[in-house]
């Protein structure tokens, strides 16, 4: 595994949390606002079946084995992106082509 560059800050916090001398600033409502965000961010409650071309789910696989995670987690990543705003449409402002 190799380790990630840091910068001046990241490393200072970092060597704080290491020594123990780091403190949280968040106050327990802001903590348990973040953890049923995450909780919610994180359930999957729900299941779906799609079906895609073999080219595309050999290519997500593909993908996934270089990310390191399962096909399925990448898939769901993707989704949630696209969802969520993460992902912007860079076709949607050439006028008006479509890209397949």
């Amino acid at each position: 595994m190799t380790k990630a560059k840091l910068d001046s800050e990241e490393q200072e916090l970092l060597e704080a949390y290491e020594s123990g001398e780091f403190e949280s600033d968040l106050n327990a409502d802001r903590r348990d606002y973040f953890s049923r965000a995450a909780e919610e961010t994180f359930k999957k409650d729900k299941r779906i079946n799609i079906r895609i071309s073999s080219r595309d789910l050999e290519a997500l696989q593909r993908r996934a084995l270089e990310e390191g995670l399962p096909y399925q987690s990448l898939v769901s990543s993707v989704l949630h992106k696209y969802v969520s705003g993460g992902f912007k449409d860079i076709s949607a402002g050439k006028s008006g082509q479509r890209t397949r």
